[in-house]
């Protein structure tokens, strides 16, 4: 519940009026210093979607339940039925235009049917689609060869999959191969996917079932969340906006959450752990489906250096955090500073097409060829003109460094909003990788209820604005939108949230009033 004075105070904001903003930077290319006037009109878009001819929105919903199995749940009390995409536009089967905020769970990189990346994909359609790698094909060898460029250091060997899970079930296979040990650890609040084999790396009760065997050997440690952790301040995080947590740290001492998040992990090597014989360790640059978590500046590095330490590898996963999306780094381990063993991605690879890789040492590699390995669809020649185009287009249209600039402007602009709403306890990210999260006591960290979640969420979605939900509370709503977004978009994206907080508030007043 939010306290008196917390209500009094949203009671001054909300006869105050919506802030007023100069729209003289509507249409600059530049950062601009101040939001535009408010508006929760569409940017203009000069693509038309075509008329739906599919089966009715009545017969969909039949179909789905007849035939689908339960496990995939569609959001929104009334389901969106999308029929086309366009950039970081979706349509639903009666025409109405949305902007995509989480690009198909963190997939489309470079935009809904990017025009290059549909003619790449057309060209290859009509060339060659499949032969498997028993055969030599030209485009796998060619996208190895620009993929791996991207990497630093001895990263040069890749193995292509199809999705997330897949990567990080081949990495594990690869760490215990070249290891000859056994334990792997991971994050509490972690997702690493949801194979029976990568399920034991997820830490997230609600993507779990109660299987017999998925957790042999893995371990989960406590996750260095510097905002809902026991430890955090306002100095932890790489990113532009910091928690409102007091800290104590000073620059001779660094950066003291962390340095005892770091005591934790060590706790469990000494403790828990075969001396000297630990296979990996494996962490996503920011969780992604856990919340947009980012760990205490200087944290990854040390725990890699631990874990090598103890005869094991690190494991980056970037299947959400890779492909230029944080901003000022290509991969978000970068922002780390230091050089993972491997990495996996999927995702924005492909712009949502199938396609995932790992990406290794030539050494780590080399264990593959102890037995025979296969993938049958992995770096199809298909897949393979996809994610040669996709690497194009984010260098051709400088995705990354949009990316940085309008993600930058984005976060700093919903850290203004959390200082005017109380239900905004934190903002958090890099680039466009952003975390919103809302609670119903900001000193508290409470989470705001999953129904009142839904409310706003909903209400989102009818204004025009999609936006993905994340954490264990579902109660972070989660900003992954294509990397070729506008800072008009963003202000359109700004204002529905606005709008949709100060709503909220405002119920929230007229209860408190009519009960005292």
């Amino acid at each position: 519940m939010m306290s008196k004075n917390s209500l009094v105070q949203t009671a001054r904001l909300l006869r105050h009026g919506i802030q007023q903003r100069s729209a003289s930077t509507l249409h600059s290319k530049a950062s601009p210093a101040v939001m535009p006037e408010i508006q929760c009109e569409m940017p203009e878009c000069d693509y038309q979607s075509p008329q739906y001819s599919g089966p009715s929105y009545e017969k969909v919903l039949e179909i789905r339940q007849k035939h689908i199995t339960p496990n995939i749940v569609p959001h929104f009390k009334k389901p969106l039925l999308i029929h086309n995409g366009h950039m970081q536009w979706l349509f639903d089967h009666e025409g109405r235009r949305y902007l995509d905020m989480f690009g198909g769970i963190v997939t489309v990189s470079v935009g809904h049917c990017h025009p290059k990346v549909n003619r790449a994909l057309e060209k290859q359609i009509n060339t060659l689609w499949h032969t498997t790698n028993i055969y030599l094909h030209p485009k796998i060898h060619e996208y190895a060869e620009r993929l791996t460029a991207k990497f630093p250091g001895e990263l040069k060997a890749v193995c292509f999959v199809n999705s997330g899970s897949e990567a990080n079930d081949l990495a594990m296979l690869m760490a215990r191969l070249h290891t000859g040990n056994q334990d792997i650890i991971t994050f509490r609040n972690a997702y690493h996917g949801m194979s029976p084999y990568t399920m034991g790396l997820t830490a997230l009760s609600t993507w779990r079932f109660p299987l017999p065997g998925v957790s042999n050997g893995i371990h989960h440690v406590m996750n260095p969340d510097p905002y809902l952790g026991i430890w955090g301040g306002a100095a932890c995080r790489d990113s532009p906006i910091q928690t409102d947590r007091k800290c104590d740290c000073t620059s001779e001492s660094g950066c003291m959450a962390g340095a005892r998040y770091y005591d934790q992990l060590e706790e469990v090597f000494k403790y828990s752990l075969p001396r000297g014989r630990v296979a990996a360790m494996f962490a996503e640059s920011i969780q992604g489906v856990g919340g947009t978590v980012q760990y205490p500046k200087g944290y990854i590095k040390k725990a890699a250096e631990l874990v090598r330490a103890n005869g094991g590898v690190f494991i980056a996963d970037e299947v959400q955090s890779g492909f230029g999306r944080t901003g000022e780094h290509f991969w978000g381990f970068e922002g780390h500073d230091f050089i993972p063993d491997i990495v996996t991605m999927a995702k924005g690879i492909g712009n949502g097409f199938p396609l995932a890789a790992v990406v290794t040492t030539p050494k780590i590699a080399a264990l593959l060829g102890q037995a025979l390995h296969f993938n049958t669809y992995g770096g199809n020649p298909m897949a393979s003109a996809v994610g040669i185009s996709v690497l194009e287009v984010i260098e051709e249209e400088q995705l990354q460094k949009n990316s940085l600039e309008v993600g930058t402007y984005f976060l700093k602009s919903l850290a203004k909003l959390r200082e005017r709403f109380e239900i905004i306890g934190d903002v958090r990210g890099k680039g466009l990788m952003i975390g919103v999260e809302m609670v119903s006591d900001r000193a508290a960290r409470t989470p705001l209820s999953a129904p009142h979640v839904a409310e706003i969420w909903e209400t989102c979605k009818d204004m025009g604005v999609l936006f993905g939900r994340g954490g264990l509370n579902g109660n972070v709503f989660c900003i992954r939108p294509p990397l070729c977004i506008t800072y008009d978009d963003v202000y359109l994206a700004l204002n529905v949230l606005e709008t949709v907080c100060k709503q909220h508030l405002e119920k929230r007043l007229r209860n408190w009033r009519r009960n005292v």
